[in-house]
């Protein structure tokens, strides 16, 4: 087993200035957001400081949390509003 596949990943949604909704995954909440904080993160979010981590929740293995990060990404902003009000599980979000 790689480290890769025993590796928990996580997926998270992070607020911006402007009240956008960014929505991302890592092995590492604190490392990835201290990035984003710092500029060195997605691209997207360069520039757009200070940024909040409004939700973020264990998902398992990289190839579910690559399949959750990119539904999610395709949610509207409300929905992804829900997730953060709700603070649901990330199996609870596909339920809204």
């Amino acid at each position: 087993m790689t480290d890769e596949q025993s590796s928990q990943w996580w997926i998270y949604l992070i607020r911006t200035p402007q009240n956008a909704l960014y929505c991302g995954i890592t092995t590492d909440i604190a490392r990835r957001f201290q990035q984003h904080q710092c500029g060195r993160g997605a691209k997207a979010l360069r520039g757009k400081s200070p940024l909040k981590l409004v939700w973020s929740h264990p998902v398992g293995s990289h190839r579910e949390a690559l399949r959750i990060e990119a539904k999610v990404k395709r949610f509207p902003k409300n929905r992804k509003e829900k997730i953060v009000l709700k603070n649901l599980l990330p199996s609870q979000i596909f339920d809204y």
